[in-house]
């Protein structure tokens, strides 16, 4: 069996326990990672935790489990994929963060890896994932953290969420969320929706949405299904005001049925603000649009997912 081995690096402007923190919590780590769709703790301990990552390798979205071990001490942190997607049979490595000075530091990331069968096709097909992975990982991990230290980062980056109660089941208001591909008929909204589910409970969701004056954007977004209670998607065609939009579809039920909320993480790209809101227009007034246009469409998607499953109860 081949076993490859690469090491890819850059050097960031932060304090190195900063970005150490930021590489420890992988809750966050669709917010800084274009490949990263979704990530679920699975197991904790004091320092050893265990994780299924659902993410693009190459376009194509995967998901695998990994169990990490966690230094604060040493500024280490290395994994091992328990669970490999095909055509990976073995993956492992190191993110090392290195002091240079009080406020800059090297990171480097180590990758070991083998194929199924030992494929060379394979193995160059894993190659050529894990170092275009890598270099958008340590380049958007450098942003990140860089801009944390910005006096804006919390005005740029912001969450919401709309709620309705449903007299109804939530797995009925799931799977009006869930059946994507019906959307075009059951929401005047959506003009055209293309639903496609090649590994259970990993979809690809592209449509074409209609906006109030008229207009039709299309976006697509990669969603996992989480039965009977969440579905996460992270968009990645994303409009010309934001950098980053992910959120989670939420169905609880309680003593008066269901709470279905729909909830928003968005990114403005302050470079496009006045190209799309005017000259004079403000990061607070791109804010309130962005959540304005957001909302119109979960509360609308909410209404009649309510409506549905009322109508089953």
């Amino acid at each position: 069996m081949t076993t490859r081995e690469v090491e890819h690096e850059i050097t960031i402007d932060a304090p190195a326990t900063a970005i150490y923190r930021m590489l420890a919590d992988v809750v966050h780590w669709p917010r800084i990672f274009p490949p990263t769709i979704y990530v679920e703790r699975e197991a904790t301990g004091d320092d050893q935790e265990r994780i299924r990552i659902w993410a693009t390798a190459n376009g194509t979205a995967k998901t695998w489990t990994s169990r990490r071990t966690l230094d604060p001490r040493a500024l280490r942190i290395t994994f091992r994929q328990e669970v490999s997607a095909p055509p990976v049979a073995t993956m492992g490595g190191t993110w090392i963060i290195e002091p240079l000075t009080a406020g800059r530091a090297r990171v480097r990331l180590l990758h070991d890896y083998t194929a199924v069968d030992d494929d060379p096709h394979d193995l160059l097909w894993i190659e050529r994932a894990v170092d275009k992975n890598s270099t958008s990982e340590l380049a958007a991990l450098k942003t990140n953290v860089e801009a944390a230290h910005a006096a804006d980062t919390d005005e740029l980056t912001f969450s919401f969420t709309d709620t309705v109660q449903i007299d109804g089941r939530a797995k009925d208001a799931f799977d009006f969320v869930n059946e994507a591909q019906f959307w075009s008929e059951r929401l005047p909204h959506v003009a055209v929706a293309r639903l496609t589910e090649d590994t259970p409970g990993l979809q690809h969701l592209e449509m074409d949405t209609r906006a109030k004056d008229g207009s039709v954007h299309t976006t697509a977004s990669y969603r996992v299904v989480l039965p009977d209670h969440k579905i996460v998607y992270k968009q990645v065609t994303l409009p010309a005001l934001l950098t980053l939009h992910t959120g989670q579809w939420t169905f609880e039920e309680n003593t008066q049925g269901t709470a279905a909320s729909s909830q928003h993480t968005v990114t403005l790209n302050t470079a496009n603000i006045a190209r799309v809101l005017g000259e004079q227009a403000t990061v607070a007034q791109a804010r309130a649009y962005v959540r304005e246009a957001l909302s119109t469409n979960s509360r609308a998607t909410l209404g009649h997912a309510k409506a549905f499953a009322e109508q089953k109860a």
